[in-house]
């Protein structure tokens, strides 16, 4: 009996022994086709980094400068106003948004017309091809200033930006109109009619299209 115990407990042992070698031979054999066999497993590492940058360069080039939030305030200060301005001019805001009054001019742009008087105004972030031009006039009457109003109005050709009725105190006192420059899509211009008050502003589009929208006259 004795015998007999030794001799199945050897036969397991050696059983055992061979499972284990057979194993390991598995695993060499299976490394060495990983790397050895033509090129699969560095094709699956290239195929993996290849589609991780992808994914990081869609990411990067998703990320524009027009996702980035406008300052509402202006990084530089106004200038003064001249001695002696008029209502009118005192009436000029110092800054719209984060455009700050850089410029405040007499002017003779629409003389023809016979404004009381006239101003050419420049509003900067104080960034470099952000400046914000603004004509200004008054007429002694309504009648005057509309005809003036239509007469900028009718010759703006470029797409339609916005357009509507200027309103105070919930009465309509004048319109607005808004048009991309027909020559640069770039560029745009806005006119709007305030009782007897025009405005004229240019500059870059994404400029003009947050500048007039906020302007308080």
């Amino acid at each position: 009996m004795t015998s007999m115990s030794d001799t199945q407990n050897s036969s397991s042992h050696g059983k055992l022994i061979a499972a284990v070698v057979a194993a390991a031979l598995v695993v060499v054999l299976a490394l060495i086709s990983a790397f050895v066999w033509p090129g699969w497993a560095l094709n699956k590492n290239g195929q993996a980094g290849q589609a991780g940058q992808t994914s990081q360069q869609a990411s990067t080039s998703n990320g524009t400068d027009g996702d980035k939030t406008e300052p509402a305030k202006p990084s530089i200060d106004a200038v003064a106003l001249p001695d002696g301005a008029s209502e009118l001019l005192k009436a000029m805001p110092d800054s719209v948004l984060n455009y700050a009054r850089t410029k405040a001019d007499a002017s003779t742009t629409w003389s023809s017309t016979s404004p009381v008087e006239e101003y050419a105004l420049t509003y900067s972030t104080g960034k470099k091809g952000q400046d914000v031009t603004l004509e200004v006039g008054q007429w002694n009457d309504g009648d005057k200033a509309k005809s003036q109003y239509d007469t900028l109005a009718e010759a703006m050709t470029g797409k339609e930006l916005g357009s509507g009725n200027v309103k105070v105190s919930g009465k309509t006192t004048g319109a607005y109109s808004a048009k991309a420059d027909p020559d640069d899509d770039t560029k745009a211009v806005a006119v709007w009619r305030n009782d007897t008050v025009v405005f004229y502003a240019t500059g870059a589009k994404n400029d003009i299209q947050r500048f007039y929208q906020q302007f308080p006259l």
